[in-house]
């Protein structure tokens, strides 16, 4: 395959009161089989407050794995977006950004190739929460945007140790957890403007758990047994209750493999795996659609 290229810093949208989003484009090289390119979206992680696009934290970036640049390789036009931190504005700040940069991508299909109907979302920790909500609320009434003028449903996400239900995480924090949901201040927290348990409403509505229906898209799942930032259980429970809805979900535990997939012994397996698995997920969506 022809080497892809890679657009930087493209304005998707410029909320009120905050500066423009970004997003970087990757464009597959060569000629797609069907004539046009499925896409993805990745949302990063950084605890809602940290971080940015084309970003999979610190310690996967540092194995040098480039999951985005493989998927690009695998023939998929990759858009990574910001989207306002919470210390700029507090939820649903973050998925109305999220769904603005699934519209923008729409909006441009055919400027870049791409298949609209074959639209997925990707994303780690707080990036793989934005992922889920953005699967799981398409056309939601509550969460709509004035001017975006393009559809924001996805085909099918797929969601590295994603928090999905802020009202249990400190409940389900393992003994030697780094962070908790209920701790003062924590990132949960910064997100909503309330600690969870003072607010169980608002930690319900940032949840994708409250959003599980029967006709949500396929689902990938993909979490380390020992992530002491984000429990286990996050997954477990999102997988059980879309499985008990009837939709398509996939789980894939990875043992002993703390966040950002890290090892005990320093070894890169687990991103390996991670990555190859969600590769793969998607191409069979594509096939499929």
């Amino acid at each position: 395959m022809t080497a892809g290229r890679i657009l930087q810093g493209i304005e998707f949208a410029r909320p009120e009161g905050s500066s423009p989003l970004l997003l970087d484009l990757y464009l597959p090289g060569g000629a797609s089989d069907g004539g046009t390119f499925p896409a993805v979206i990745h949302f990063h992680g950084g605890g809602w407050r940290t971080g940015g696009r084309s970003s999979l934290g610190p310690t996967v970036d540092g194995f040098g794995l480039s999951p985005i640049e493989q998927l690009m390789d695998a023939g998929f036009v990759v858009a990574s977006a910001d989207y306002r931190l919470s210390s700029v504005a507090t939820f649903p700040a973050q998925l109305l950004d999220a769904k603005a940069a699934v519209g923008w991508l729409r909006a441009h299909a055919a400027e870049y190739n791409l298949d609209p109907r074959r639209i997925y979302a990707w994303g780690d920790s707080a990036g793989g929460h934005l992922a889920s909500l953005v699967g799981l609320t398409a056309g939601a009434k509550e969460f709509g945007a004035p001017g975006r003028h393009a559809d924001d449903a996805v085909a099918a996400v797929a969601a590295w140790y994603p928090p999905t239900d802020l009202n249990r995480m400190g409940e389900q924090a393992r003994p030697d957890a780094v962070a908790r949901a209920d701790d003062p201040g924590s990132r949960e927290a910064l997100l909503i403007g309330a600690q969870p348990a003072d607010a169980p409403d608002k930690a319900a509505a940032a949840s994708p758990s409250s959003y599980v229906h029967t006709a949500a898209p396929p689902f990938f799942l993909a979490h380390g047994t020992a992530d002491r930032f984000v429990p286990v259980a996050q997954s477990t429970a999102l997988a059980e209750a879309l499985e008990c809805a009837g939709a398509a979900v996939e789980l894939l535990l990875l043992e002993g493999a703390d966040h950002m997939w890290s090892l005990p012994d320093k070894s890169q397996a687990a991103a390996q795996q991670a990555t190859a698995a969600t590769i793969d997920f998607f191409r069979r969506q594509a096939q499929n659609h």
